[in-house]
């Protein structure tokens, strides 16, 4: 019985698999977006979302804690710099797969993962979500003051 062993083995040895996945992630921090297979992809998805989310708070305690994973410092550095200050509104979902199709030498599914507020593409023609819906009653209310009172100031 496999109850509880969600981890993707990727057909490696645990310290073969953590380093691939740290160089990976070091990758995907430097340039933003990298094609790998889909199962990788998924696994680096797994791997390197927390990672973000706890550089959203700059402490050294989670900086430690995401350097003894990465093994980097520039990746490090430029994770709590750079990608922390872009990301920090964003309550998950850094990253994104998208798939490319099939790899000419050996018909791997292929993806490429990207983060997420790092592509002009998808983010340029969404607009901004407005935060709170309120109702029309409530908007009319409040404006219709605002014009008597603006018009009892003219005369």
């Amino acid at each position: 019985m496999r109850h509880g062993k969600k981890v993707n083995h990727l057909g490696r040895q645990t310290a073969h698999r953590k380093a691939m996945l740290a160089n990976m992630a070091c990758s995907l921090i430097e340039h933003k977006r990298i094609n790998t297979t889909v199962a990788k992809a998924k696994a680096l998805k797994q791997f390197v979302e927390p990672m973000i989310t706890k550089s959203k708070q700059d402490t050294t305690h989670n900086r430690r804690i995401v350097f003894s994973r990465l093994r980097q410092k520039e990746a490090v550095t430029e994770l709590f710099r750079d990608i922390a200050a872009k990301v920090g509104d964003r309550p998950g979902g850094y990253t994104r797969i998208i798939k490319l199709g099939n790899r000419l030498g050996d018909n791997a599914d292929m993806a490429m993962i990207e983060l997420v507020d790092y592509n002009e593409i998808y983010n340029a023609d969404k607009k901004a979500k407005k935060t709170t819906r309120r109702s029309r009653r409530g908007g009319k209310a409040t404006a219709a003051p605002a014009q008597t009172q603006a018009s009892n100031e003219e005369e």
